[in-house]
């Protein structure tokens, strides 16, 4: 039925991150003036909530790298010797990788400077030390474990965090909010229909999605791995690495009016 004298308002908002929204709002604005829209703004309206959630096994790795070196009297030395030691550990680890399948590896930090000892209000230079950090992006995940041990042999000092995500992330979360909108329908339908009344249009609707693993968080330090294999160099394996599982939820709230 044509209503005439209204104009009607539709906003999608969509963001993309490590959260995905959606807002989606209709509002109504009587050509008649602000009584006629205030009648609007006042008429019934029912809310719910509702969720989906999926499981699934990670197919991305991020592993942080760091080479850290020091040196009592030249900055410069240890700047030479990290240099050495991470083009070495990056040249490596880029053979490991597969570029045309998205693996890359970039440096997130650098950092040269001197260190001070304060004592009596004075202070005493102690070394200089020179830190350089890396991330591994890849979808390989069945090699993070030689590829850690890897930089390890090579003179990384730390691993400082391991990370698994989803690729599809954006994909699994629209079908989630998807779910969960036809939900909200139905229940707001339900909710409607026990009061006498129906569905009359969407009064406003937001959701967001989130994960949740059961995948520890790596913290190693290189130097005490490489001790503990060269002690025990029988033991040929690479470093215990496992993805688990990431739980994708979808949260969604929604307001319906009635008539």
């Amino acid at each position: 039925m044509l209503i005439k004298g209204l104009i009607f308002i539709f906003e999608l908002r969509r963001q993309v991150s490590s959260k995905s929204s959606i807002t989606l709002a209709i509002g109504f604005i009587s050509a008649g003036g602000l009584k006629a829209a205030a009648d609007v703004i006042e008429r019934g309206f029912v809310s719910v909530s509702t969720t989906a959630n999926t499981e699934l096994p990670p197919d991305v790795v991020e592993i942080s790298i760091a080479v850290q070196t020091q040196d009592t009297k030249s900055l410069q030395k240890a700047t030479a010797e990290n240099k050495l030691i991470s083009d070495k550990v990056y040249s490596s680890l880029s053979a490991m990788i597969n570029k045309d399948n998205g693996d890359f590896i970039k440096t997130t930090n650098f950092n040269a400077a001197p260190v001070y000892n304060y004592k009596n209000n004075k202070k005493d230079l102690v070394r200089y030390e020179v830190s350089n950090s890396i991330i591994v992006h890849t979808k390989s995940i069945k090699d993070a474990g030689a590829m850690i041990d890897k930089a390890i042999s090579l003179g990384a000092t730390n691993i400082d965090n391991i990370n698994f995500s989803v690729s599809s992330y954006d994909k699994q979360c629209d079908q989630l909010l998807g779910i969960a909108a036809k939900k909200a329908f139905t229940r707001a339908g339900i909710l409607a229909k026990s009061a006498n009344n129906t569905l009359a249009g969407i009064k406003s609707m937001n959701g967001s999605c989130s994960t949740s693993s059961n995948i520890p968080q790596y913290r190693l330090l290189a130097k005490n791995m490489a001790m503990s294999a060269s002690a025990d160099s029988s033991v040929e394996s690479s470093s215990p690495i496992q993805g688990g599982v990431i739980k994708l939820y979808a949260n969604l709230n929604a307001s319906y009016f009635v008539k």
